[in-house]
């Protein structure tokens, strides 16, 4: 495990305690937050997947090479690829962090 340090400066009145909640709740609603937004991205890709019959790498592959060409649809799918690969790599992160 590896630790992160805090640095907070906070009012007279405001215990360890109450910071500590302050900063779990906001990961948690983070962390739910990233889940739902990887969910959405996930749901267009398998429909893109489905439609194409290709996984969503196996279409990056092509579509990073040039070779599938340059269809509104296909920038919708690399856009939908890229917003699950970003919030793959947040909810990781997330998922890993406590206070």
């Amino acid at each position: 495990m590896t630790g992160i340090a805090l640095q907070a400066q906070f009012p007279l009145g405001v215990t360890l305690d109450d910071v500590r909640n302050v900063v779990d709740g906001a990961l948690r609603r983070e962390t739910e937050l990233a889940r739902a937004r990887r969910a959405y991205f996930e749901r267009t890709c398998r429909a893109f997947e489905r439609q194409h019959g290709l996984t969503s790498d196996e279409f990056m592959q092509q579509f990073e090479s040039g070779s599938l060409g340059d269809a509104a649809a296909y920038f919708d799918w690399y856009a939908a690829k890229r917003g699950f690969d970003l919030w793959e790599h947040k909810l990781l992160i997330l998922s890993g962090v406590s206070v």
